[in-house]
């Protein structure tokens, strides 16, 4: 027995098992943020970035999944949170003006951590469920997978910033896809399904497209007038 769990049991490795699949999964839009806050910073700044922004985000979900169904029922919850990601996706597409200097590498690793933990939270109230749900309530089981996932977003985020310096459209479809989750959160929070009733799976996908095209369009539009305004500056 470890922690009151039975290490020999099937069930306890079927378990742990969902859980982990169940985290690795769900965790790929998180990997993609994590990926994108950390690009911009210097090679030796990037992995401290990705490894603390990752470890507090994963205690934080574990923080988050204990009261995830709480949390979700409350009205403009969700709302907020959309609101967010929009913001998020469009400042990651901006990009940060090259700046100069050890003040500001400290300051680009700690926004990049702080950015990180944001788009996390907002992004883990809807798949923590899916992780609760299989670790069937055994919180020892849940802190126990999420910890083991660690390496794992860990190792996905880093991968991701080698690739995003190969291919920069990753970007664009990383600053997409929080669009795309900005617009599916705002239709299904409680109180826009109070107002206007049940919503169809149809509509909260084309919700989601439209909440991309916008971050994608917005990013863009505010890039092309920071180069512009570079040269003068």
């Amino acid at each position: 027995m470890f922690f009151g769990l039975d290490l020999a049991s099937p069930l306890f490795w079927s378990a742990f098992g969902s859980i982990i699949l169940a985290n690795i999964v769900l965790s790929g839009d998180n990997a993609v943020v994590i990926a994108m806050a950390a690009r911009t910073l210097k090679p030796e700044q990037r992995g401290k970035a990705i490894f603390w922004g990752s470890a507090a985000a994963i205690v934080m979900r574990i923080v988050l999944t204990i009261v995830a169904i709480q949390l979700l029922s409350l009205p403009y919850l969700k709302l907020i949170g959309a609101i967010l990601l929009v913001y998020i996706g469009v400042d990651l597409l901006k990009g940060e003006e090259d700046e100069d200097g050890e003040g500001h590498e400290i300051n680009g690793m700690a926004a990049a951590i702080r950015t990180i933990l944001i788009a996390d939270l907002v992004m883990s109230l809807d798949n923590v469920l899916a992780v609760a749900a299989a670790a069937k309530g055994n919180l020892p089981l849940l802190v126990l997978g999420l910890l083991v996932s660690i390496p794992l977003i860990i190792f996905g985020a880093t991968l991701l910033t080698k690739v995003m310096e190969r291919f920069p459209i990753i970007i664009t479809i990383g600053a997409a896809l929080l669009g795309f989750l900005a617009g599916e959160m705002l239709l299904t929070d409680p109180a826009v399904v109070a107002h206007f009733g049940p919503i169809g799976e149809h509509t909260v996908t084309a919700g989601g497209l439209l909440g991309a095209v916008l971050v994608v369009a917005l990013g863009t539009y505010l890039t092309k007038r920071q180069k512009e305004k570079a040269p003068s500056a």
